[in-house]
């Protein structure tokens, strides 16, 4: 299985990205996807999950609002949008899969994971 995450970068505070994964190499839509984000020195902290059909979606409560997960099953795609962006969201973000939509904030029960993409938030 791979995973690439694209679309970090700089950013203003109060500005907008977009981050996509592409995944391939086994059946997308027998995974649950999540997005996770590490910042220097601190654990890879959830951010959001969605399922396998989308039709469920949950994310962290210091981001809800501000952040929106989807996916697109026909081009094995999932999106992260990141709206009103702050200085504390600076870290490197990592798409992961995980076969069962449990425990989906719990980065150990993602089976693959991609190489992360950096976004940072300037002042």
């Amino acid at each position: 299985v791979h995973l690439a995450e694209s679309g970090g970068g700089l950013v203003q505070a109060g500005g907008s990205l977009r981050l996509s994964c592409a995944f391939s190499g086994l059946t997308f839509w027998n995974y649950a996807m999540g997005w996770f984000r590490q910042a220097p020195g601190q654990e890879r902290e959830f951010v959001a999950a969605i399922s396998w059909a989308g039709s469920t979606t949950y994310g962290a409560d210091s981001m809800k609002g501000r952040f929106t997960i989807s996916r697109d099953n026909t081009k094995n795609m999932v999106y992260l949008q990141m709206n009103s962006l702050k200085r504390e969201d600076t870290a490197v973000y990592y798409c992961g899969a995980n076969p069962k939509y449990a425990s989906i904030a719990t980065a150990a029960n993602y089976d693959y994971w991609g190489q992360g993409t950096q976004v940072t938030v300037s002042s």
